[in-house]
């Protein structure tokens, strides 16, 4: 049953720092904890198999975006409206690449140790170094050895400890396909259906249970100073030292400096029902391919996608979360559009998943249709973020938060990860650039898109294993580490002396992530020492 929203969990959102602060020798420091009071959210949403790269980039690689940029991209012309607010990082790639002779990761498997390493940026294991090995340990059941970024930050900043995994379409997942990892060899599973997504959030909307008097307070807007006032009132009356009656009144002033209107005063009933964030949508999501008895039309499992990233808007904006991961499934058949091929074979360009054969007919134009299709829905997502005000006047939760749209690989017949394709939408409250692409790679103006038109356009054979329709791997060699060190220094995350990310460091900056951040470290799997070559984070994504 899901717990009822209480003030702890407002408070969070509001800075632990500042809840936190009479038990902190570092009291003076009012600026940093009046900065922690704006909630940070990051909501990711991950796709697979890559796109078609020589359509999806606009064709500036470093410089200002205007929305002509966009309209002219086949791929991304429903971003076209935000480009004032997104921030296309171009040059980055993904760690432990699969090839067929072992020169840039483990040898299990194309999407096992892609999708495993992905925001772990550890190895996967047990180790293969047989690129065409059938073993079930390590083909199909390698996990990495570290948690995901999306558990190293909840394990940081969430009430709960984990992220929000929404698994859209109710989808399950295998370890070819996983990528929510709580710790060494542990998947996490999260939410499936748009009902578990809606109860899970706070409770505050639903019949699970009732709220507390203090979570109307907040939603309404309540000064936090007006929460706490017993629980205040009770620690005044405790004798004290002259020392901590002094820490308790500066907190107390503390709390009237940056304890104004809670953050979360736009999570209400009517917000969710603004952004068709509501228990009736929730419900009349279907999770099953089937056929509608009335209208005899074929109900896919994706129909209903939208309402999940309504919800996990909804989660953004209640501050429920502060990390909330979209995660579309592999394999996926869009039968809505008469496909009889289903994703991750179309990829392939092929009417199986092999690694080459006869090019399927129309190939690269369906996963054009493919492409446009997550581009819209990630369109949705932003559009629901911005429409909610936050912040100074004329802000909204999208420019206080950060939506990013990760996608597995670049070219999904090569699979190759430099040149990776994301797309990010909003700047954390003033943390990333907007408005921009920007090559963190060289800053060339005219990085190469890719080959992805090199083969099966008109027919033909398709060759994966020459990875021909990839980018050269000479070009967009940024590690994804350092731009994973930018999120976590946007939400404010602690890292320890050598600057890894940890809950209870010193460091106040993330420099280190991952055990290494050079694609060709992870071959053998773990046998390589831990090695950053290039901490920090990139400095160009800074505003």
């Amino acid at each position: 049953m899901t717990k009822p929203m209480n003030r702890r969990i407002f408070l969070r959102g509001l800075g632990g720092a500042c809840v936190a602060a009479p038990f902190l020798s570092t009291i003076g420091d009012r600026s940093a904890r009046a900065q922690a009071a704006t909630p940070k959210r990051i909501v990711m949403m991950f796709t697979h198999y890559g796109c078609i790269t020589t359509k999806f980039f606009p064709k500036l690689s470093h410089g200002a975006l205007t929305a002509a940029d966009l309209e002219a991209t086949p791929s991304l012309k429903s971003l076209a409206p935000f480009a004032s607010k997104l921030l296309i990082p171009r040059g980055i790639r993904g760690m432990n690449e699969w090839t067929q002779n072992l020169k840039r990761g483990q040898g299990n498997d194309p999407h096992t140790q892609v999708a495993g390493s992905y925001f772990t940026c550890q190895p996967v294991m047990p180790n293969s170094d047989d690129p065409f090995s059938f073993s079930m340990a390590t083909k199909f059941q390698a996990k990495p050895i570290g948690p995901s970024l999306d558990h190293v930050i909840a394990q940081q900043l969430a009430s709960t400890n984990v992220p929000m995994l929404i698994n859209v379409g109710n989808g399950s997942d295998s370890p070819q396909s996983a990528i929510s990892y709580s710790a060494k060899d542990t998947a996490y599973k999260g939410l499936g259906t748009p009902q578990q997504v809606y109860m899970n959030l706070t409770g505050l909307f639903g019949n699970m249970a009732a709220p507390t008097p203090d979570d109307y307070a907040a939603v309404r807007g309540k000064n936090v100073l007006d929460l706490v006032k017993d629980d205040l009132e009770s620690l005044e009356r405790f004798d004290m030292s002259s020392a901590d009656r002094e820490k308790l009144e500066a907190w107390k002033q503390l709390l009237i400096e940056t304890g104004g209107p809670v953050a979360t005063a736009q999570c209400s009933e009517e917000t969710a029902t603004a952004i068709g964030a509501t228990s009736a949508n929730a419900t009349a999501v279907k999770t099953g391919v089937g056929v509608d008895v009335l209208t005899q039309e074929i109900t896919d499992t994706l129909d209903g996608a939208d309402i999940y990233s309504n919800m996990a808007a909804l989660a953004a904006i209640c501050n429920a979360n502060p990390v909330v991961l979209l995660k579309y499934p592999g394999s996926y058949l869009f039968r809505n559009w008469g496909f009889d091929i289903e994703a991750h074979s179309l990829s392939h360009r092929l009417d199986n998943a092999g690694m080459s054969g006869p090019c399927v007919a129309d190939v690269v134009n369906k996963l054009l249709q493919i492409d446009a299709w997550y581009a819209s829905k990630f369109a949705h997502l932003v559009d629901v973020l911005n429409q909610v005000p936050e912040g100074e006047a004329g802000q909204t939760v999208l420019d206080q938060s950060a939506a990013i749209w990760f996608n597995e690989m670049s070219d999904g017949n090569a699979h190759n990860l430099n040149n990776l394709p994301i797309i990010q939408a909003g700047s954390m409250g003033g943390y990333f650039k907007q408005g921009w692409s920007v090559n963190v790679d060289g800053g060339a103006t005219d990085l190469s898109p890719g080959n992805s038109e090199s083969q099966c356009v008109n027919g033909g054979q398709s060759n994966g294993l020459n990875q021909g329709t990839g980018t050269d791997p000479k070009y967009s060699n940024a590690p994804i580490n350092k731009y994973f060190c930018n999120i976590m220094n946007s939400m404010g995350l602690k890292a320890d002396a050598d600057g890894f990310p940890a809950k209870d460091g010193p460091g106040a900056e993330v420099t280190h992530y991952g055990r290494y951040d050079k694609t060709e470290d992870f071959i053998g799997g773990d046998k390589n020492p831990p090695k950053i070559n290039n901490p920090g984070e990139f400095a160009e994504l800074r505003a």
